[in-house]
């Protein structure tokens, strides 16, 4: 059924494009859109459509999630498994030098694992830059996708990359590399490089393609057992399956980080990198399996070129030396009008007008949702704490026999808790009072969540320095055998930094995810993806600049800096885009438009 369902959606595609191609040629040169009615394009049939009072009284649900988008998150749980449980053992790998006698890096109940010996800011230089370099592939992962492989090949190639890097991985870590400090280092690093590499071009494609896994696009009308009448909404939905998506990211991460941080501590690196990579070859065969089953978008030539043309189209006669000006002139309510094809003058067409005004519309949302996630840069500093810093200040108290970096492991089990309260209870709770919970209210909640969780670690971190026999020196205190001395704070009141950050990311990530493909054309969602995920190295570059204050005895600072950042970012965003609220279900509900590639 799912074959024949294809082949009709590529038929219909054909005929769209050949009465496309008609209107193209017309002799007034506008381009119409095509909005067939609903009724016989295989997904929408039977179906009772809302009236515009309806729209506004009944309440709104998700949909069904289809099981396909379980299969998809289901190889992004192994593909997270394998990622985390890799990663999270970096910091001890880079920092912690390796203990006195041992040829794997384990430390044992009672010792500290490690293996390069490099100190605190190299491991945050590091794995700083590892972040970076993950988040900037999709960029170019994204561009192969959308112009040239399609998601699911681009998808099949990076895990084949993403293998070859974690096989890297281990050989770094063997017993006879891991003494060579200098050997180990530079496998390291280059495994890194092509891990990145892989799953960069992973990231930007499994996420579209989940969602994509959902068919409907338009609100109907369904009733309930109880005889209650309610409004099935497209965007509900794909909220609904960003959340379990997410949901299944973090099974994956929280596994592989608490099975990693022990295989780290009791036999040894190798076997941290071994593990992950033998769960990361497992997502080969489940692509393999349902090859013929998910619903695929072939790539569609190159729609950022296109993009930029309109761009460009629309800025014409908008330039102006004045920053206020041109800010006015840039965020005009009729700035697109120019650039759509209804609005050339008759017989000046340009040949690379391909495309229709619907398509204009989409593609002045894409480039919104892009402006929205400029400000995403700042809430990743406060989560990225948690890839360095948090690990490293986790040392220096007393752990009673746990790894130093098993609490990060907070973080993804609060969020597997937590989800499916805020799915299920939460916000329909929100929709029932009639309190409307859009996508920019709940990102602004995300960066005051992070910023709070900023102000938990600052105040830990002062009470660190305040009982450490070292004082300000916590991160290098030693006794006289070299054996740490750290301050009597349990390791466990680390907890509300990361049940805070659980909450940021429920608002900001997921809902990031959300936006990036609910907001992007639909032959641009990679791109539009692609741009989110940068944000992250974007993030990564800042974070950089604040290596220096990741050091004794500045980590207060470090911590109170990023958190005030965090929550005076989340006001400036909510006054810049608390606009888009009024239109969400406008945006949400734009005709589908018709883009042609120029051959």
């Amino acid at each position: 059924m799912a074959g024949l369902q294809h082949d009709r959606d590529i038929d219909l595609g054909y005929a769209a494009a050949e009465l496309s191609e008609k209107k193209l040629d017309s002799d007034d040169g506008h381009v119409e859109s095509e909005t067939a009615s609903h009724e016989l394009d295989g997904i929408h049939d039977g179906l009772e459509f809302p009236t515009e009072e309806e729209k506004a009284t009944l309440r709104r649900v998700p949909d069904a999630v289809p099981w396909g988008a379980y299969l998809i998150a289901f190889i992004e749980l192994c593909e997270r498994f394998s990622y985390y449980g890799s990663t999270v053992v970096f910091t001890n790998f880079i920092q912690q030098p390796l203990p006195k006698g041992s040829h794997t890096g384990a430390g044992g109940k009672d010792g500290q694992s490690g293996a390069l010996g490099m100190g605190q800011q190299a491991s945050t230089g590091l794995t700083t830059f590892n972040t970076f370099w993950v988040y900037v592939v999709p960029l170019f992962g994204a561009y192969v996708a959308d112009t040239r492989l399609g998601r699911f090949k681009t998808i099949c190639y990076a895990v084949a990359i993403a293998l070859f890097g974690h096989v890297l991985l281990i050989i770094s870590a063997v017993p006879g590399v891991i003494e060579k400090s200098h050997g180990s280092l530079a496998c390291f690093v280059i495994a890194i490089i092509i891990l990145g590499l892989g799953t960069g071009s992973f990231k930007p494609n499994i996420s579209p393609l989940v969602a994509e896994q959902y068919q409907r696009t338009k609100m109907f009308v369904r009733t309930e057992r109880s005889g209650e009448r309610v409004l099935c909404d497209p965007s509900l939905t794909a909220a609904r399956i960003y959340m379990y998506f997410y949901l299944f990211i973090n099974i994956g991460a929280l596994v592989g980080q608490i099975g990693m941080t022990y295989a780290e501590k009791y036999v040894g690196f190798y076997l941290a990198y071994t593990l992950p990579t033998a769960m990361f070859a497992i997502t080969p065969f489940v692509l393999y399996f349902g090859r013929n089953k998910y619903r695929r978008s072939p790539p569609t030539g190159s729609v950022l070129g296109q993009s930029i043309r309109i761009w460009r189209q629309a800025m014409k006669g908008r330039w102006t030396a004045n920053p206020v000006k041109l800010f006015k002139n840039m965020t005009a309510a009729d700035f697109w009008e120019g650039a759509k094809p209804s609005n050339f003058v008759k017989g000046e067409r340009p040949s690379w007008v391909t495309f229709d005004d619907q398509w204009v519309d989409e593609v002045k949302r894409g480039f919104k949702a892009c402006t929205v996630f400029c400000w995403y840069p700042i809430y990743w500093l406060t989560y990225n704490q948690l890839n360095n810093n948090l690990t490293s200040q986790a040392a220096t108290m007393s752990t009673h026999g746990l790894p130093n970096d098993i609490l990060s492991n907070l973080d993804p089990l609060a969020l597997i808790i937590f989800i499916p309260i805020v799915d299920r209870i939460v916000y329909p709770a929100l929709r029932r009072a009639g309190i409307k919970f859009t996508p920019i209210k709940r990102i602004a909640w995300g960066f005051w969540a992070g910023a709070a969780a900023m102000v938990w670690s600052a105040v830990v971190q002062h009470y660190i320095y305040k009982t450490n026999p070292c004082g300000y020196s916590a991160s290098t205190c030693v006794d006289a055998d070299n054996n740490a001395l750290v301050s009597p704070l349990n390791v466990w009141i680390q907890t509300g930094s990361y049940v805070l950050l659980a909450f940021s990311e429920i608002f900001a990530s997921i809902t990031g995810l959300e936006y990036a493909f609910t907001k992007a054309p639909k032959n641009m969602r990679s791109l539009v993806m692609s741009v989110f995920l940068f944000m992250s190295a974007i993030s990564s570059a800042i974070g950089e600049a604040f290596v220096p204050l990741s050091t004794d005895p500045l980590l207060v600072w470090n911590y109170g800096v990023v958190g005030v950042m965090s929550a005076v970012s989340g006001v400036i965003f909510w006054f810049q885009f608390r606009h888009l609220d009024a239109q969400d279900d406008e945006l949400d509900n734009l005709a589908e438009g018709h883009f042609e590639e120029k051959r």
